[in-house]
């Protein structure tokens, strides 16, 4: 059984995700902006939030630090703590990010990993108390995932809150149940910025989206809420 995925994502008008570099608004400042999220991402009331692998190396910000003796490295499950009220997980097929220690922003960390990651890795992850998933397969299998993610932690609702590419592997693997937008009143308009969705080739017939509400808040902003289904399910 999956979790519950719900897609939460603050942009502009013309769908990018960096308000440091959006145009200013006299209905409220970026910092206004980002309040509205946390109360939005804390009214969806998630027991997991998942990003990708830059995001969460800009939260966790730190280095590498294997262990210098790397012995008995379980594969393909890791769990360092069980019974986390909410869970950090970061969707990192080669390894790359590393943590300070077992919690973000006082969240359980979980790193989902490519099948190829080194022993080393594994083993830096569990000096430092945070749990892993080691993908089966040369690919990740999203679903896969979800489904120990569910099993191993307990966790029934995911909010998943990108960047774009996260988000579009997540979308046209027909994973996500809601999106949700907060539309801040700013462009970006630097054509170069990723947007809240990219998926190599587009999603055309992979997802369809069912209006639910649109709902005015403060400082500006726009909460949208769409159901995702598969074109033709019923």
């Amino acid at each position: 059984m999956k979790p519950e995925v719900i897609m939460l994502m603050e942009s502009s008008l013309d769908g990018k995700l960096h308000p440091s570099r959006w145009t200013a608004s006299p209905d409220g400042e970026r910092r206004n902006w980002s309040t509205m999220y946390e109360r939005v991402h804390e009214s969806l009331a998630g027991d997991a939030w998942i990003v990708g692998r830059v995001t969460m190396q800009e939260m966790s910000k730190a280095t590498a630090h294997p262990p210098a003796d790397v012995r008995d490295v379980a594969r393909p499950l890791h769990v360092a703590m069980r019974g986390a009220k909410s869970h950090a997980v970061v969707l990192d097929p080669s390894g790359r990010v590393h943590f300070a220690g077992g919690a973000v922003g006082g969240d359980h960390a979980i790193a989902l990993l490519g099948r190829d990651v080194a022993d080393a890795h594994l083993a830096e992850l569990k000096a430092d108390g945070v749990s892993y998933i080691v993908a089966a397969g040369a690919e990740i299998d999203l679903a896969a995932m979800l489904e120990s993610l569910n099993r191993a932690f307990g966790i029934k609702r995911l909010l998943l809150e990108g960047g774009g590419a996260i988000n579009g592997s997540f979308l046209a693997a027909g994973l996500v149940d809601e999106v949700n937008i907060l539309v801040g009143p700013a462009f970006d308009g630097d054509v170069g910025q990723q947007g809240v969705v990219a998926y190599p080739g587009g999603l055309a017939g992979r997802c369809a989206l069912s209006f639910r509400a649109a709902t005015p808040v403060e400082f500006g902003m726009v909460h949208l809420r769409y159901a995702v289904s598969r074109p033709g399910a019923h």
